[in-house]
């Protein structure tokens, strides 16, 4: 499979204005130049509402968003944590994603400003998205949801932390989690992959952005930590269903499906959804990457199945989706 048309022109044009490396510039840099990505996503016609909070947290206030569609209650509950190796991204960068999850599921998207590395290393974010995610379930009736229909959503580091949440949430008693929604996440630190020689340049995510990010984050000898790594977890048994999105150009590609893979020997519901000519980070670019949104309404449409109403919700439901796009 080639890269999407599109989404090589984008990136044609990255390469053309040319990018400086990580290393050489401060993180307040990087992070103004990612902001950038969240003028490239598609915004729904119909927006939600859209409330900044300050909830309590571990280290001081955690600045949320809360997103509701005009539509009558109790609605699923989503808690997303966007993407950024750790490092960058905001709750402003993945708005537009935000947006269209809470129009399409529909449901409260509690979106996390988590604190960022390298001023806040680990384990500060993951500390934030426990915190951010039992404010979510306890206050869901204030927020018009129904905390039996909870959700963890994330991309690349956002996909991390909602994995190892689900892990701490299952080994601690709570809050009960419904289901997890893993886009392109990084759940091994450790293992060097294919993909990572495939697609480690050209491809939007370098490995030398990979290396900035997790030296950022943790050190090295708490890579192989269930709480950094959850590939590395123990026991893997016991977790709510999952949906995993990997992209075929992308270097974090073969951990996404190794994870995928783990979570079903363990006896938990899951599917993988791949899309062989895509990047990482491609669902955030779907205002210039068209077939991008066709991942944004998949992934909606199965938050919107399993956070039905429903007692139960066939097994099928999101097995069906294991497919490659």
């Amino acid at each position: 499979m080639s890269l999407d048309p599109a989404l090589r022109e984008f990136l044609d044009r990255l390469a053309d204005i040319g990018r400086p490396s990580p290393f050489d510039q401060t993180p307040q840099q990087v992070r103004e130049t990612y902001s950038l990505i969240g003028a490239l996503g598609l915004r729904p016609q119909d927006p939600p509402s859209a409330q900044d909070r300050l909830i309590p947290g571990p280290a001081g206030d955690i600045p949320v968003r809360l997103y509701r569609p005009d539509v009558a209650g109790p609605l699923p509950v989503v808690v997303f944590f966007h993407g950024g190796g750790w490092s960058i991204g905001s709750i402003d960068t993945h708005e537009p994603l935000c947006e269209q999850f809470a129009v399409q599921v529909p449901a409260v998207v509690v979106s996390v400003d988590y604190r960022l590395a390298p001023e806040h290393p680990y384990p500060a974010a993951l500390e934030d998205c426990l915190a951010a995610t039992a404010w979510a379930s306890a206050h869901a009736p204030d927020l018009g949801g129904d905390p039996g229909r909870l959700a963890v959503a994330g991309d690349s580091a956002g996909g991390n932390l909602a994995a190892v949440v689900c892990l701490k949430a299952r080994d601690t008693g709570g809050p009960p989690i419904a289901f997890q929604l893993l886009l392109y996440p990084a759940t091994d630190l450790v293992t060097s992959y294919p993909s990572y020689v495939e697609n480690g340049q050209g491809y939007f995510l370098t490995l030398e952005d990979l290396e900035w990010f997790a030296r950022n984050y943790a050190p090295d000898d708490k890579y192989r930590e269930p709480d950094v790594s959850p590939l590395f977890a123990e026991r893997i048994s016991g977790l709510p269903p999952a949906l995993i999105v990997t992209a075929g150009f992308d270097p974090l590609r073969d951990q996404g499906e190794a994870y995928a893979q783990r979570l079903r020997e363990g006896g938990v519901r899951a599917a993988s959804l791949h899309y062989p000519s895509m990047t990482h980070a491609f669902l955030q670019l779907d205002q210039v990457v068209p077939a991008a949104h066709d991942a944004v309404q998949k992934t909606a449409a199965t938050l919107r199945e399993e956070l039905s109403p429903m007692e139960s919700v066939p097994a099928e439901s999101i097995s069906s989706l294991s497919q490659s796009i």
